[in-house]
């Protein structure tokens, strides 16, 4: 892997440029006023395919899980308010002098 340090300015200027070179392997140094500050690099490779049935035999779903809810449940929902409780305003704070 090759390496290039490009000035703050050069790097915004030819950013897209920049990026290419990283996704081809290269490490490209950006600086600030002389300074290394930063460093674009090439993403690792993660792309990994799905396998189905990664779930089986870890979860359990129950016959009656899409079954109508009892009326006691029902009535639970419906007397519970939607929104929380209203708080107390909160004081404002005075600054006191010593």
């Amino acid at each position: 892997m090759s390496s290039a340090t490009k000035s703050l300015y050069e790097a915004k200027t030819h950013l897209s440029e920049l990026v290419d070179r990283a996704a081809r392997g290269e490490e490209i140094v950006i600086a600030k006023n002389g300074v290394p500050m930063a460093k674009l690099v090439p993403l690792a490779k993660t792309l990994t395919r799905r396998k189905p049935g990664g779930w089986n035999g870890k979860v359990w779903i129950a016959d009656d899980f899409d079954a109508p809810l009892p009326e006691e449940t029902i009535e639970l929902f419906e007397e519970t308010p939607i929104e929380p409780a209203a708080r107390h305003p909160r004081r404002p704070v005075v600054a006191r002098r010593r």
